[in-house]
Order: structure tokens, then sequence, then C-alpha cells
């Protein structure tokens, strides 16, 4: 009994390996988890945000980070005495899911970076523009969603120069099929430059039956909110063709008023003017 179980031991000795290699994984998540929750711990007794900005970024990709590693592992023993082809997309498969990991914490980096900016907790005493602040943050995460796919597809054997050549040509057939949306994009992004208006000022246009508070500045769409609580959704192209007003940014008010006098208090038109 004993040297049969010393034979299958050592004729299936990858199995002892992958348990092994598994139980590390699972110790080494355990532990990190420990250390990060610990690093938190310390993080939050300071007065900086930017340490717990980049905490809460890093700690999820991380976790999954040594769970790639260790599973990636132990299929690459598996690899070696298994005929699945399957097996042998273990190398492609990880540098695949760093390039995901990489653009998660990234992109999570930019969305608690921008929310402390918004929320003013990060720059004390800095006066900072809301919408600038979020058009800059979209376009990071948009520079970092196109860069991790253009990678990955260059992991996958996939030659980028075609994939662009072929993005030039679709790209026109999209724009005739998309153009309103390409031009609520477009006027967004004329907004966010120029800068007619932010977001909690007061517009009207006498050109359209638009006024009220500008609650959200999107790509397609800009939210005002009336006031009779009303709200309304503009899209951006509407405003590259009227004219708008923003009382919120008048320097002096004019007040027009008519009195009314009579006839026998002619004589005080002096005083009263």
């Amino acid at each position: 009994m004993l040297n049969s179980l010393l034979d299958w031991i050592e004729q299936n000795n990858w199995v002892i390996h992958v348990f092994g290699i598994v139980l590390a994984t699972v110790l080494s998540n355990f532990i990190l988890r420990r250390v990060l929750l610990r690093i938190q711990q310390k993080a939050e007794l300071t007065d900086s945000l930017w340490d717990d900005t980049f905490l809460d970024a890093i700690k999820r990709p991380l976790l999954l980070f040594v769970w790639v590693i260790g599973l990636s592992i132990a299929a690459e023993v598996v690899e070696a005495v298994s005929d699945n082809e399957l097996f042998q997309l273990t190398g492609l498969i990880r540098h695949i899911a760093i390039v995901l990991l990489l653009m998660m914490f990234l992109l999570k980096l930019i969305a608690n970076v921008e929310e402390s900016i918004v929320n003013k907790r990060a720059l004390k005493n800095v006066d900072t523009d809301e919408v600038t602040v979020k058009v800059l943050g979209r376009l990071v995460r948009i520079s970092v969603l196109i860069t991790g796919t253009l990678v990955i597809l260059q992991t996958l054997g996939i030659s980028i120069s075609g994939v662009l050549a072929f993005g030039g040509v679709g790209g026109i057939a999209v724009g005739f099929a998309a153009k309103d949306l390409l031009a609520n994009f477009f006027g967004g992004l004329m907004i966010y430059l120029d800068r007619p208006f932010s977001i909690g000022d007061w517009v009207r246009s006498p050109d359209r039956e638009i006024e009220g508070t500008v609650e959200d500045i999107g790509w397609r769409l800009t939210r005002i909110r009336t006031f009779d609580k009303r709200p309304l959704y503009i899209p951006n192209a509407t405003f590259t063709t009227i004219a708008v007003e923003n009382p919120s940014r008048m320097t002096n008010r004019r007040i027009k008023e008519t009195f009314g006098l009579r006839y026998c208090d002619s004589g005080k038109v002096r005083s009263i003017i």
C-alpha cells in the first residue's frame, strides 16, 4: 500500500507542486492584504489625501496581481505534463492580465485624484475649476484606455499599423453615420475650451427658451435646471448655433423702472430725481 502511494506521488509529482504554488499564492494574498490594511490605517492618520488615493487605487489590482502570477506559474507546471493546447496560452494570458490590471490601477487613480481635487480636499486654499478637472480626467482616461487596448492588440500579434489604417478608413464611414454624435462631442469640446459658462452658472439664451442653472456638462449633453426645477437636456451642438447669455458673470446690474407722478407733484420732480 505504501509502495503504491509512493509510486503514485512520484508519477503525479506535479500535483504537489501545483498544490504548493496555490497554497503559497493564498498565503501571499492574505499577508499582502494584512500589510495593505496596516499601511492604510497609518495613512488615515496623516493630513495628506494623496497616500489614501494611491492606496485605494492600487489595493485591488495588487491583490489580483498576486493571483495572476500564482495561477500562471501553476498553469506552467501543468503545461509541462499536459498535452492540452490551452495551457500554451498561459504566457499570453498573463501578459494581457497584467496590462488590464495596470489599466485598472490607472483608471481608479485618475478617478480618485479627480474626486479629491473637485471636492477641494487635496488642494487647500487653491481655486480649482470643476469643469477643467473633469475634462482633463476624461481625456487622461481615454488615453489610458486607447493605449492599453493597443498594447493588448500588439500582445495578441495584431499589427497596430493595420488597426490604425483600418481605423482611418472606418472613421470616415462612422463620421457620416454618427455626424450628430460627433457634432455634440465637438460642441462639448468647444464649451470646455471657450468656457462660456461653467457648472453653477446662471445662463439663458435669447434665441431659445433656455434659462436656468448649469448642473452638468457632458460630452454629448448639457443639463440645465430651470428656476421651476425642470431639467433641460440640451445637445452640445446647439450651443454652437445660438447666442448664450451668462448673467452670473455680469459686473454690474441695470435696473429699469417706471415711476408714475401726479401732475400736482410736478414741482417735486427735482427732489425725486
